[in-house]
């Protein structure tokens, strides 16, 4: 029996997957969701409450508690932990946990007591900031101003964005520095809850220390430069990074004692939800890429060299399967999608056969930006949805034409603003609650002139960390864990060449709308 264990710690769960690699079968899922097994926290969507809306943070305390009730519960349903040969696994990026002084000695923990009241006394800092905090845009000014904007972005791959780590200690020293002084370690969520694990000190790997802004890419270390642009003695107060993969130590005495674990059980450093998707879903190497059409849609892949988006949209992260991935967001997915649909009362049939029976490839010339909320990629204000073409088309006569827009438009800014990754992808994995839409996806493997294949993967940053685990333990490669585990639609959707030649055509004049919308 080989049996390996993912763990994700996402923004509003804790989840784990264990899979055999000798009958290729999930053999054990299990999930505890914050607000509902966990109310004490007052998290119902996993983060606490604030009055300021640009404030989103967690209590640590929950994702400690939530770890204990997750293993809890598999020995309740009569697994036995003692068959897993090895443990990675998944973090909400971006997310940090703060340590004071003396936190090593309690991380010799007794079975006698649970996590959380062994935890509780060495956190210098209740609360962590999470992913979904932009409270920050100050802090990212002024580390831009120290050592400027372009060097921050050709260093740790992204500009000095609100919601990664270095900003948000940067505010944390700023308002309360006492407690920063106190602070003797700070991890991300991944390497925290990695720590919890081992029983000790566990490092960030390059693929979440990436969305820090305090990694430097080419040398795959702390970038001094941007530590010092932060706040004092930061480089104390991390652990070096280390490469996706890497062994950290065997599972502690605490998890022998209370859940069965085999004292053997190894742990492999965990990373960030980003870099743990990219291989759940089979796309560790370039020439892959994966589209989520999602409430935002992203674009991820991997990248042969780290390259950085000039423009400074596109985020650069550690690959755990060795070297970098990109990753891309836009805001307007569903919502615009929706938008339109709603405007003209269409159920998604309809909007399916306006695809595909009542308008063509290329629109006839009519198109439009559909961004109603505030676009991040590009960056935009609140412009609302703009409109180029004929009278008709711009008045809104035709629901079709205006359908086919939006989903056009949509794809041609994913690929505008993914062609500085310079890997041009000849397969699309396509995932997300849209990628059902057959018509929809015609759109996009024409803009993009490659082949799309659906997947439909559940949960890929807990079946990446169990991947991590069985790969790195020397199981299979993860090209033979791609194609035993991950199920992808056996109806590959193929480009039409004329209708790729047609979007060829299209793509300046679409840039030049995008341009214009930004001087």
């Amino acid at each position: 029996m080989s049996f390996y264990l993912g763990l994700d710690a996402s923004t509003q769960s804790m989840s784990c997957m264990v899979i055999d690699v000798d009958t290729n079968e999930i053999v054990y899922e299990n999930s505890i969701n914050f607000g509902s097994a966990l109310p004490q926290y007052n998290s119902t969507s996993g983060f606490l409450h604030n009055e300021d809306p640009l404030i989103k943070h967690a209590d640590p305390l929950m994702w400690v508690e939530s770890l204990d009730l997750l293993f809890s519960k598999m020995k309740e349903d009569n697994y036995d932990l003692s068959k897993i040969k090895a443990i990675s696994g998944s973090g909400q990026q971006h997310g940090s946990v703060y340590l004071g002084n003396g936190y090593k000695e309690a991380f010799n923990f007794s079975p006698e007591q649970d996590l959380k009241s062994q935890i509780e006394p060495i956190l210098s800092r209740k609360t962590a900031p999470i992913w979904m905090d932009s409270s920050t845009t100050e802090e990212c000014n002024e580390i831009a101003e120290a050592i400027g904007a372009e060097r921050v972005l050709s260093i740790s791959g992204s500009q000095a964005i609100e919601r990664f780590t270095g900003p948000q200690i940067r505010k944390f020293f700023k308002e309360d520095t006492r407690s920063y002084a106190a602070t003797e370690r700070i991890h991300l969520v991944s390497s925290f809850l990695a720590s919890i694990l081992v029983g000790g000190d566990a490092p960030i790997d390059l693929g979440d220390g990436a969305g820090m802004n305090l990694l430097s890419l080419a040398d795959a270390n702390w970038s001094p430069e941007l530590l010092e642009a932060t706040a004092p003695d930061l480089k104390d107060k991390l652990l070096d990074p280390v490469p996706g993969g890497t062994k950290i130590g065997e599972v502690c005495s605490y998890f022998v004692s209370k859940y069965g674990f085999n004292s053997n059980t190894e742990v492999y450093a965990w990373s960030g939800d980003n870099p743990c998707s990219l291989v759940g879903l089979g796309a560790t190497a370039p020439g892959t890429a994966v589209i989520s059409l999602g409430t935002s849609d992203t674009f991820f892949g991997a990248m042969s060299q780290p390259k950085t988006d000039p423009k400074g949209y596109g985020h650069v992260f550690g690959n755990p399967a060795g070297g970098f991935m990109s990753l891309i967001c836009f805001k307007n997915g569903s919502l615009a999608r929706e938008a339109i649909a709603n405007k003209f009362s269409f159920d998604w049939d309809q909007f399916s056969k306006a695809l595909s029976e009542e308008t063509s490839p290329g629109n006839a010339g009519d198109m439009m930006l559909p961004f109603f909320e505030a676009e991040i990629t590009p960056r935009t204000g609140e412009c609302g949805p703009q409109y180029f073409g004929s009278s008709s088309f711009i008045n809104g006569e035709h629901a079709a034409k205006q359908i086919r827009a939006v989903v056009e438009a949509q794809a041609m800014n994913m690929r505008i603003h993914s062609e500085w990754m310079g890997d041009k992808p000849t397969t699309i994995l396509m995932t997300g609650g849209a990628s059902k839409n057959t018509e929809l996806l015609q759109v996009f493997t024409d803009v993009f002139g490659a082949t799309l294949k659906r997947l439909s993967t559940a949960n890929t940053a807990a079946m990446g960390a169990a991947f991590m685990a069985a790969e790195n333990a020397g199981a299979m490669s993860y090209e033979e864990l791609f194609e035993k585990f991950c199920k992808v639609d056996p109806e590959f959707i193929e480009p039409n060449p004329q209708s790729t030649q047609i979007f060829e055509t299209l793509l300046p004049q679409f840039e030049k709308h995008l341009e214009d919308l930004l001087v």
